[in-house]
């Protein structure tokens, strides 16, 4: 059960290497980078590469630990029990299964994606730690304890937006992507734009990351952003010389909203080209 990337994800050597150690080790794999580095991406290709089932848990602010492993729908049971149901004798039938529980009991192990963690307040991990440690809950309701069948691949994604507990990163194997290389990004492209001709390939990478390099952006444009440009580029049939001034002088890139997604950084980059090219 070895990872090495799919036909639509190039994933590097370290990742490659962390997917299966956290695999190897039967830890959940605590994944961080920028938006937009495919984190999330991982998980589906995993699940896809191996042949399993991906089971989807998307963090809001408003998710609590609990959501994951059952809710008692206790007004669902007294709506029921005012029509005189039969089904209010069996407390069973108002509990509602969390994504956490479908994984563990599921027959075939599973890819679980919690994703993006760092949404949740701060306890949510701390809450989670003893059924992602054991692999096991008791549910109150009903007096049983529910046991995974078989652990399953546990994938965790966090933006980095807040710090997560101590206790709760010990039992994590960690892996930052790294924002790709100029050599990473052009393997990734060449997997959405195989047929993509060289010389735009190239001219569309230099813009890209002279864009990412510029001082004080609050939002750098991420690999999924420069996919969603090329596809543009190539839509609207914009040769490769509209992407650089002849005279070497900074330039503003055609269909640059599909890269800056903020006005701040937008009028940033207007002023330091306007300045440059003074």
């Amino acid at each position: 059960m070895a990872f090495s990337g799919t036909s639509n994800y190039i994933a590097t050597k370290d990742l490659q290497l962390a997917v299966n150690a956290a695999i190897t080790l039967e830890r959940p794999l605590l994944i961080k980078g920028e938006p937009g580095t495919g984190k999330t991406m991982l998980a589906e290709e995993l699940a896809d590469s191996l042949g399993t089932e991906l089971i989807q848990w998307h963090i809001k602010s408003t998710t609590k630990a609990q959501q994951g492993l059952y809710e008692y729908d206790a007004v669902s049971r007294l709506r029921d029990s005012q029509l005189g149901d039969d089904r209010v004798h069996d407390i069973g039938n108002y509990i509602v299964k969390g994504k956490l529980w479908e994984a563990f009991s599921a027959e075939k192990r599973p890819v679980l994606l919690i994703d993006e963690i760092d949404k949740a307040d701060i306890e949510f991990p701390n809450d989670l730690l003893l059924e992602l440690d054991k692999m096991e809950f008791f549910v109150y309701e009903t007096q049983e304890r529910v046991v995974a069948a078989q652990r399953p691949i546990v994938i965790i994604t966090s933006n980095n937006e807040k710090e997560l507990p101590d206790a709760f990163l010990r039992r994590c194997f960690f892996h930052y992507i790294q924002f790709p290389t100029p050599d990473d990004m052009r393997e990734i492209v060449n997997v959405h734009f195989p047929d993509l001709k060289k010389n735009l390939l190239d001219e569309a990478l230099s813009a890209f990351f002279n864009l990412r390099d510029v001082p004080g952006l609050k939002k750098k444009p991420s690999t999924s952003e420069l996919i969603d440009w090329l596809k543009l580029l190539v839509a609207e049939d914009i040769p490769p010389e509209a992407l650089h001034n002849k005279d070497g002088k900074a330039s503003i890139p055609p269909l640059y909203g599909a890269l800056l997604k903020n006005e701040q950084d937008i009028h940033l980059f207007e002023k330091l080209v306007f300045m440059a090219r003074r």
